[in-house]
């Protein structure tokens, strides 16, 4: 069965950037009224970020983002580096890394894509529950500081506190998730 949404595969391709995180690709793609088109595309292997809920809160991380200048309050997230590991095995691994906890619980609340007019990066949302402390340190280079906020207070970080995009919409999928979002849900009437 074809995808009705999916987009016929570049005419040429030449990579022009291979770095440790991102490659950078000049793509050339035929659109079906016949323009050749020319796009730069950023390759990122993907990630996840995590919501861990624990004792009525939200585990979330502030640390160093030098791209743009700024210590950034953020879910819990990392990339999928590890060769053939799966998202969730990446989830459990970050999990522990970035705020020294694991989870019995997770659900998959699905993907988003960051920015998909210049990158590939696709997004895994999981919900982590059950939680109990491990040890684990984080790596050398990482200066995180956890954050447990209260999940009935998250109104007041959501906006300029909270400006991170794969954190701004684990949230909605949470609120999905816990059925915020439905007609009769807590929610209702904003749309």
């Amino acid at each position: 069965m074809t995808d009705p949404d999916a987009l016929a595969p570049a005419v040429s391709s030449e990579s022009i950037f291979d770095g440790e995180i991102v490659s950078l690709r000049v793509s050339h793609y035929q659109r079906p009224h016949g323009a050749l088109v020319r796009r730069e595309v950023v390759e990122h292997p993907g990630g996840v970020t995590i919501l861990a809920v624990r004792d009525g809160c939200l585990g979330f991380v502030r640390q160093p983002r030098e791209a743009i200048g700024q210590m950034l309050l953020e879910l819990p997230a990392g990339k999928l580096d590890v060769d053939g590991e799966p998202p969730l095995a990446c989830a459990k691994r970050e999990l522990g890394e970035e705020m020294g906890v694991r989870a019995q619980g997770w659900v998959d609340l699905g993907t988003i894509v960051t920015s998909p007019a210049i990158s590939t990066e696709i997004i895994h949302i999981f919900l982590a529950t059950e939680i109990t402390a491990v040890s684990v340190e984080a790596g050398a280079e990482e200066e995180i500081e956890r954050i447990w906020w209260p999940m009935n207070r998250l109104g007041e970080i959501v906006g300029e506190t909270l400006s991170d995009a794969k954190s701004l919409a684990g949230l909605m999928r949470l609120a999905a998730h816990l059925g915020a979002l439905a007609p009769e849900g807590p929610l209702k009437g904003l749309w």
